[in-house]
């Protein structure tokens, strides 16, 4: 494997650590800081509205080397989260979260790009699920590891523990990513133009749903195991770690297979499955052996379809790649917050509920996802 995209790879794991870590320190930040957890909550939502404001960034950089974006891009990872880690309030809290999230997508479109440039002939969606994995590690180790520092020390631990593995990011980044040439100048309206085709609204519409659907249940995924499966609460750091397993094992195949079929091909297979999976989580769920399987064969789907879409916006946006890879991530965590809502109010119904509310979520996901393979996987 390249040092070069295990370099990339560590970026990934930073930002992921840095966005998924909030979900599991709230109640100890809220305690911290004397605010209630629904309040605290909104710290997530800020770092997700950086995420969105951070993408169009991408347009002010379109001249400058992709390495020196990929470095200032790490450097703005390491203000946020260092301001984060002193705040001595929630607004300046805020900030710092909203300063954390503005790289955020804009770190995954140049990577993207520069992990297809390092490929080897053939292997480029690979290269990308390689710097994707940088995400599912954060799901796997990163996430259960902020969350017991925030336990056993402070939850500002949790976002020294960013700024340090940043400050690694940073030096590995400088020595092993070459430079690589960096993309033709098409001007300010030329960035845009990608969007006029319905191609690239068909994956970005495939992936807020399919993603939409998969939060509906994930956001409520700890009720539903202890509630309706009948796990122990002290069995769900195992099961944390089991569905980040699904994440990473899910990730490279997707990224595997896409390079020896296509990305179409492997994300619309892959929506499918998520669909039929979400429906089996709804009638099989009370029993607890079927219940780990399925968030396990879930949560695989989540990353497994990461890697094509990632690499078919790219290739459907020309003139606009960076900001092409960037609007995934928009899409993304529009999908998270969108499907949380929805799985929110399906909760009143009960704990199977949310499974059965991403359904229709993933399945239109399904249908866009195919809808661009029949009509544009050919062209590219």
């Amino acid at each position: 494997m390249k040092k070069s995209l295990i370099a990339l790879a560590f970026g990934t794991l930073g930002l992921g650590i840095a966005e998924f870590t909030m979900m599991g320190i709230l109640p100890y930040v809220a305690q911290d800081l004397g605010i209630s957890i629904p309040v605290a909550g909104h710290l997530i939502s800020a770092y997700a509205l950086g995420v969105c404001c951070g993408a169009p960034m991408l347009i002010l950089a379109r001249k400058r080397p992709l390495k020196q974006t990929l470095l200032a891009l790490v450097l703005l990872m390491i203000i946020g989260n260092l301001c984060a880690s002193a705040a001595p309030n929630y607004w300046v809290l805020m900030a710092g979260r909203f300063i954390s999230g503005l790289p955020h997508g804009a770190y995954f479109g140049v990577a993207s790009i520069v992990a297809g440039k390092l490929a080897d002939e053939g292997k480029g969606s690979e290269a990308v699920s390689i710097m994707i994995a940088g995400m599912t590690v954060a799901n796997l180790f990163g996430v259960p590891l902020g969350t017991s520092l925030s336990h056993t020390i402070s939850w500002r631990v949790t976002f020294l523990l960013v700024v340090f593995w940043g400050l690694i990011t940073l030096y590995y980044i400088y020595r092993w990513v070459p430079q690589v040439e960096n993309l033709k100048d098409n001007g300010f309206k030329g960035q845009f133009r990608f969007l006029k085709s319905p191609a690239p609204w068909l994956i970005l519409g495939a992936t807020a749903l399919g993603n939409g659907g998969v939060f509906c249940w994930y956001s409520y995924v700890n009720p539903m195991l202890t509630e309706i499966s009948g796990f122990q609460t002290s069995s769900m750091t195992a099961l944390v770690v089991l569905a980040g397993f699904g994440m990473v094992v899910g990730n490279l195949v997707g990224g595997r297979m896409s390079d020896r079929y296509t990305p179409g091909k492997v994300g619309t297979v892959v929506q499918g499955m998520i669909g039929v999976v979400l429906l089996l989580l709804f009638f099989f769920s009370p029993n607890p052996w079927c219940a780990a399987i399925l968030m396990t064969l879930c949560t695989a789907g989540l990353f497994a379809v990461s890697s094509p879409e990632q690499v078919l916006i790219i290739r459907v946006a020309p003139g606009g790649e960076m900001l092409g890879g960037a609007c995934v991530q928009i899409a993304f965590n529009l999908g998270n917050a969108v499907g949380a809502y929805a799985g929110g109010l399906a909760v009143s119904e009960g704990y199977r509920y949310p499974a059965l509310c991403g359904v229709p979520f993933a399945f239109i996901g399904l249908l866009l996802f195919l809808i661009f393979y029949k009509k544009y996987q050919h062209k590219f």
